[in-house]
């Protein structure tokens, strides 16, 4: 809403400016009103163009630059969990899913949990992704300052997500690891699904 008055905004600054200098060259008369007045209203309504206008837009891409780099942040984060977990569930002679497919595309938490759903990941692949959740979880637990730069919804999601990874570094069993896989797929389905 508040990007499309800004369009608004400029369109109108843009319409004004254009008329009066239109206007200014058009008709010779003199007068206060032609001689000063409208060469300081086109120097407002472009002043006004680009403040308002350009500099807002700018602002608010480097804004959503920002708040993707933040993303990308969170997400590769625990790229090696799911890397081990893609592993766990790879057909024989196939390619595991690759780095950027891991830290980015919603599609590969979709599948996961779907393989999860009708797979049971063997002992080895539970060994080492308990081991490699031992080992994210502080890294994980650190950055919820940084889902909190993003939103109280992401920050929300992201402890989930750090408590999911922190019970299943401290899983006892093959039922705790999976209850604890799944909980932190889900969660990291609803940060996917959150905008930015």
């Amino acid at each position: 809403m508040s990007r499309l008055f800004l369009i608004a905004l400029m369109v109108l600054l843009a319409l004004a400016g254009g008329g009066l200098w239109i206007y200014l060259v058009s008709f010779e008369s003199t007068g206060p009103f032609h001689d000063n007045l409208v060469p300081e209203l086109i120097g407002i309504c472009i002043e006004g163009f680009l403040l308002v206008g350009l500099l807002t837009l700018i602002q608010r891409s480097r804004e959503a630059s920002r708040k993707h780099e933040l993303w990308l942040s969170l997400r590769g984060s625990f790229r090696g969990l799911l890397s081990n977990l893609d592993v766990a569930f790879l057909e024989p002679d196939a390619d595991p899913t690759s780095s950027s497919d891991l830290e980015t595309n919603p599609k590969v938490i979709d599948y996961l949990l779907t393989q999860l759903e009708h797979k049971h990941p063997d002992l080895d692949c539970l060994v080492a992704l308990k081991r490699e959740a031992a080992d994210t979880v502080s890294l994980t637990r650190d950055l919820v300052a940084v889902a909190a730069q993003l939103s109280a919804s992401h920050m929300n999601w992201w402890i989930a997500i750090v408590d999911a990874i922190r019970r299943l570094s401290e899983a006892r069993d093959r039922e705790q690891a999976e209850i604890a896989l799944h909980e932190m797929l889900v969660n990291i389905r609803e940060l996917d699904r959150l905008e930015y």
